[in-house]
């Protein structure tokens, strides 16, 4: 019944001034702008669910690894060899030590209609609460010292407008690995206190 709820929720809250919930037709999580400047934004977003795996490793090896677990679960690595639908972004998010969480939001249907139990208990579902984040959006193939550079500079904007960051940061990759590197949308950013 809580997962009812949570979609509820996230779907009062993808509507009046919400983005678009897709990207190429993937769902995406709904969010609220709350105020923008250039490509960065502060959002609302409203309560969802992941899947999610820790995997340790550099940040590029760490997701592939990520994804893959991911993407088992989601193409048939549960409980009822069930289909779920992919959704956008893929993020990533370092956990300090080597260790990198790689997470794709589940769709709003397949929450609705009960998740299934992954198969491989790395994958765990988790309910993850409304939240306020600062993003910037970009193009291209960015490597972790671009990924790095990226996020410092949104927590120097963030904090010299009285934004207070915590955690972080998290880099969300919305196309596949073949996508022209120019129409590619990548963005970095924190959750706000």
């Amino acid at each position: 019944m809580r997962w009812l709820w949570l979609v509820a929720v996230a779907m009062m809250a993808g509507q009046a001034g919400a983005e678009e919930m897709t990207r190429k037709g993937y769902e995406r999580p709904a969010f609220v702008v709350e105020a923008a400047e250039g490509a960065r934004e502060v959002r609302a977003y409203g309560p969802r669910v992941v899947a999610e795996v820790a995997v340790r490793g550099d940040r590029k090896a760490a997701v592939n690894t990520g994804f893959g677990l991911l993407a088992g679960y989601i193409f048939g690595g549960n409980d009822g060899g069930d289909k779920i639908a992919m959704t956008v972004p893929v993020e990533q998010a370092d956990q300090g030590e080597g260790v990198w969480r790689v997470r794709f939001t589940m769709p709003a249907a397949a929450v609705a209609a009960g998740l299934p139990v992954p198969k491989d208990a790395r994958v765990v579902l988790r309910e993850m609460p409304a939240a306020r984040m600062v993003v910037e959006g970009f193009s291209g193939m960015p490597d972790s010292v671009d990924m790095a550079a990226r996020a410092d500079a949104l927590r120097a904007w963030a904090e010299a407008r009285g934004l207070r960051v915590e955690g972080g940061p998290v880099y969300s990759f919305y196309d596949a690995p073949w996508t022209p590197a120019g129409a590619r949308l990548n963005e970095v950013g924190f959750v706000l206190r």
